[in-house]
């Protein structure tokens, strides 16, 4: 039996556009005289849809696109997600589900077990899990039908979960498994991902078949890597990452197929996964052009490097805001950047904004030393100036904050901290250079210089980041300890760390939790990226 992987970038509640999309994809396949055409999950209505899932006119519309589906399954079998009505009054009002549809009738629809509620998602507020399982038939072939999470619970090992929908499945005897997923991507789930799919495969001795989406739903990226297994557990299909795509595989030829798997660095893997989150966050808003604040520093350098890759270089306007403090050598290293990409900038000087705003200020200042408050001054200058011609040009202001400034609070609220997407907020700064390095692989974009001098605001006279942060790659060492693995101060300390340092650097997160909670939408490429993955309270006293 021929099973195609429809690999595809959906929209969220955009049912026109998912079914043409669908419809496309399974004419394809019936062009190839597949037999059956799997989807991802929740295809219908593209994942995650969130408290759309509360509307009933949205439930209804993916019933819609169900019927609609019907008729185009005469010579080929469809399996797609959809949320679908839970009849009981019992329980929430929804299944998370697959639907099998054939000879333009449901022949089955599986609903979703095991109901993910860590990091990103939080599926047990809108559906019920499913308890009861049951395979389809289809020409005379057993099918076990899972959504995402549900091969994730190999033998009740999770401890998350009370069951494992695949030891019920199996006891029918499937010819195959069909998995239907919204994965999203970090730089480390396609490891992962192709791990669980092999111990499925070599747990019951099936074959499996795994649809993911590609794309981008604001943070949450998707990077494809669909795949076929055999039932030795060897990888004998990867759809390619980042690209929508249909692929063809005979489950009667799975077993005698050649193993095969893709090799990509996580470096890689950032990089394709931050193009794609930009360029699908404007497509999808209906947006095309962006401007950002270049300020000469490798942040803001490879905010622009990545959004003139995804956007295009007459698309992305950067604005050069010398102040008194600037150095000559940070508004040369914009101008040859931009220069390098042949992409747009201006150069708006603040220093004389920043004397008058000073100057209306200062009588009111109680005659008050000079201090942190005049250098976001200074930044807020810079994103009232970059929010206005955002406003009257009709652009994204792109924020240029990363990970490791943002989790101690080294940044200005209202100021550099502005933005409708924050590009590079879940790239520690160390990742940062390593992503400036890897963009340069080929030639140099980035000028050497931004990549080998002091990182520096540049807000008073020799400013350096050192001055008030610990060295980057030890305040990296202690975030990802504590953010990523989630760490108390004595663990941190016990691995060898000053122990000043891990209290020093825990409070500063800690402190900064109300900024974090006011930055633009973060584009997640880490496990634990912040945003909706890490929710934190604002007002707390613990110290780890």
């Amino acid at each position: 039996m021929k099973v195609a992987i429809a690999q595809l970038n959906y929209h969220i509640g955009h049912f026109e556009n998912n079914f043409k999309k669908i419809e496309s994809a399974i004419a394809d396949a019936l062009r190839a005289k597949a037999d059956i055409i799997l989807f991802g999950e929740l295809a219908v209505c593209g994942y995650p849809p969130r408290d759309f899932l509360e509307f009933d006119d949205f439930i209804d519309k993916c019933d819609e696109v169900i019927e609609k589906i019907k008729p185009l399954t005469t010579n080929i079998a469809v399996v797609i997600g959809s949320p679908s009505k839970n009849p009981e009054l019992e329980g929430k009002d929804l299944f998370n589900s697959a639907y099998f549809i054939a000879q333009g009738e449901i022949l089955g629809i599986a609903h979703k077990a095991l109901l993910p509620t860590y990091d990103i998602f939080d599926e047990y507020r809108y559906f019920e899990p499913c308890k009861t399982f049951n395979t389809v038939t289809y020409k005379n072939k057993k099918i076990a039908l899972t959504i995402c999470e549900d091969i994730w619970n190999i033998g009740n090992e999770n401890p998350l979960y009370p069951i494992c929908p695949m030891d019920s499945l199996i006891k029918e005897n499937p010819d195959f498994i069909l998995n239907l997923s919204a994965s999203p991507f970090s730089y480390k789930q396609a490891e992962e991902r192709k791990g669980i799919v092999k111990a499925n495969t070599l747990r019951y001795g099936v074959p499996m078949f795994y649809a993911n989406h590609v794309g981008a739903q604001t943070e949450i990226i998707f990077d494809g890597g669909s795949l076929a297994a055999n039932s030795k557990g060897e990888i004998v299909a990867e759809l390619p990452y980042f690209e929508e795509c249909i692929e063809i595989i005979d489950s009667e030829e799975i077993d005698s197929l050649i193993n095969i798997e893709q090799s990509m660095s996580s470096i890689e893997r950032i990089h394709l996964g931050l193009v794609t989150g930009i360029k699908q966050y404007f497509q999808k808003l209906g947006f095309q052009k962006a401007v950002l604040g270049l300020s000469g520093g490798i942040d803001s350098a490879l905010v622009l490097a990545l959004a003139v890759e995804a956007l295009g270089k007459d698309n992305v306007l950067s604005v050069l805001m010398p102040s008194q403090y600037s150095s000559d050598h940070s508004v040369d290293d914009s101008i040859a950047m931009c220069e390098n990409l042949k992409s747009p900038y201006k150069i708006i000087p603040i220093e004389e904004m920043y004397h008058s705003v000073e100057a209306n200020l200062k009588p009111h200042f109680e005659e008050k030393t000079l201090d942190v408050t005049e250098e976001n001054i200074q930044a807020r200058l810079r994103g009232m100036s970059l929010m206005a011609l955002s406003n009257k040009l009709g652009y994204i202001l792109l924020n240029t904050t990363n990970k490791s400034e943002a989790a101690v609070g080294y940044g200005t609220l209202y100021g550099d901290m502005c933005g409708g997407l924050s590009v590079i907020g879940d790239l520690y700064k160390g990742q940062v250079y390593d992503l400036a390095r890897h963009i340069n692989r080929n030639g140099e974009i980035i000028p050497g210089n931004i990549l080998t001098k002091a990182p520096s605001a540049e807000l008073r006279p020799d400013q350096k980041d050192s001055d008030s942060l610990p060295d980057y790659d030890q305040l990296d060492a202690v975030l990802m300890h504590y953010i990523e693995e989630r760490l108390g101060p004595k663990e941190i300390i016990a691995l060898g760390f000053d122990e000043a340092l891990v209290n020093r650097v825990l409070r500063l997160v800690n402190m900064s939790e109300w900024k974090r909670h006011q930055m633009a939408p973060v584009l997640r490429v880490s496990p634990k990226a912040f945003g909706m993955g890490r929710r934190m309270p604002i007002v707390a006293k613990y110290l780890g």
